[in-house]
């Protein structure tokens, strides 16, 4: 009674929806269209190539010549979101968006409606044909399964614009045809672990004992495996923020200058606040890491009373990589040999529980920030800024982008819970 939705190459498939010229040739989505500059989507097309997601420009060229490099446009990639989804919600009031370009839809309060096989079937390419109402380049590959996670395996299965299914009565002679690093979840770390304790095939995933799962896993998401191998829920419903990330890979133009590290590091701690103010919450922890391309990191974590100010984890952090250069006779840890930043916030509390000082209007500067940023939104985000912002540079280095598996901040929470008390968030 599951379907999950997966858009084919969709950052690239809405590029190629909205310019004709584009469709039918290869595409590649970048972070930027610099020399050294990420794809982070490459078309159907470009696929065929072997141009893949993380690849860099200048070797997705040598692949494909006439590769077409785009830059990312986020606010044409949501729209279309929003678009299928209200498609999905035609059918289910249970409709669970897990990414930008993925979704659950969970029929199990519809059985009277779909009773067997041939109805969701029919459902899923209804569903195809709604979806290319939106757009008729758009893609995408649909799964039906009794549980989210063998959905999802099932929509891997056939790709582009295809339509699987996964029952008890197939299910050993679809896993037989895959190795384990096929099943969504387990890289090359997990894999070596299951394999050093002899399970070596999904199928003998599926029928080890959950105890031995359990240690060769090392944690409980043995026990998990087990579970969605055999039919049981364990995917469906999540839980609010945990914590919140913004990182940054860098490229070769942007490690040699030391104000485009410097405007990452502030877009990277403006953006967590943009994030923490659409969320109504507070951080009482937050951190930093910084990978270099020898393999080395540093990271800093503090402890706090809450806030929600990025103005205030820079100055923090910024203290800390100040002290160390102080500690190391001037050696700066933001430097050329740096590969990527990460900012992250945690342990949060919301408006309601905060205490209020005695001598500071807090409630004054909430309401502020939450006008600040949403004229922002309505006119564009260089139209107000601080001024630590008015670097230059700053404006494209914190250029609105958009992660497949970060949708949260498009919603609140009453937009996710709906039809009882179910909590219908999606995965961060």
């Amino acid at each position: 009674m599951i379907l999950f939705i997966d858009m084919n190459s969709f950052f690239a498939t809405c590029e190629q929806q909205y310019n004709y010229y584009l469709r039918g040739r290869p595409v590649g989505v970048c972070v930027y269209t610099g020399k050294y500059g990420a794809i982070i989507a490459p078309s159907i097309e470009a696929k065929r190539f072997g141009v893949k997601t993380g690849m860099r420009l200048n070797d997705a060229m040598q692949l494909c010549p006439d590769l077409v490099p785009l830059e990312t446009n986020s606010g044409r990639y949501r729209e279309v979101h929003v678009k299928i989804m209200n498609v999905l919600r035609k059918y289910s009031g249970d409709v669970i968006p897990k990414s930008i370009d993925e979704a659950i839809v969970d029929l199990q309060h519809h059985k009277h409606l779909y009773k067997n096989l041939d109805d969701m079937k029919r459902l899923a390419n209804q569903i195809k044909e709604d979806i290319r109402g939106i757009g008729d380049y758009l893609k995408c590959s649909i799964g039906i399964a009794p549980n989210a996670f063998l959905a999802k395996l099932a929509s891997d299965l056939q790709k582009p614009d295809g339509l699987s299914i996964i029952t008890p009565e197939n299910i050993d002679e679809v896993l037989s045809r895959l190795k384990l690093t096929d099943l969504p979840g387990i890289a090359d770390a997990m894999s070596n672990r299951l394999i050093n304790a002899g399970i070596d095939t999904p199928l003998k995933l599926r029928y080890a004992d959950p105890a031995v799962l359990k240690v060769a896993c090392q944690s409980i998401v043995g026990v998990y495996w087990h579970y969605r191998l055999n039919f049981s829920e364990v995917d469906l419903s999540s839980n609010p923020y945990k914590n919140m990330q913004a990182m940054r890979q860098l490229s070769r133009e942007q490690r040699a200058s030391p104000e485009s590290i410097e405007n990452i590091f502030i877009a990277l701690c403006m953006k967590l606040e943009k994030r923490m103010v659409a969320q109504g919450v507070y951080c009482k922890e937050f951190g930093m890491n910084i990978a270099y391309q020898n393999g080395q990191r540093w990271k800093y974590s503090s402890k706090n009373a809450p806030i929600q100010e990025g103005t205030v984890i820079y100055h923090t952090l910024k203290a800390q990589l100040d002290k160390y250069a102080k500690e190391h006779g001037g050696k700066t840890l933001l430097h050329e040999g740096i590969a990527g930043i990460g900012i992250n916030v945690s342990d949060f509390v919301t408006a309601d529980v905060l205490q209020v000082e005695l001598f500071e209007d807090n409630v004054k500067k909430d309401h502020l920030r939450k006008a600040v940023y949403d004229l922002k939104d309505r006119f564009g985000y260089d139209k107000l800024m601080r001024a630590m912002e008015l670097k230059e540079g700053h404006s494209a280095a914190y250029q609105d982008l958009i992660g497949f598996g970060s949708i949260k901040d498009m919603y609140n929470e009453e937009e996710w819970v709906k039809n009882g008390n179910k909590i219908q968030n999606p995965e961060d």
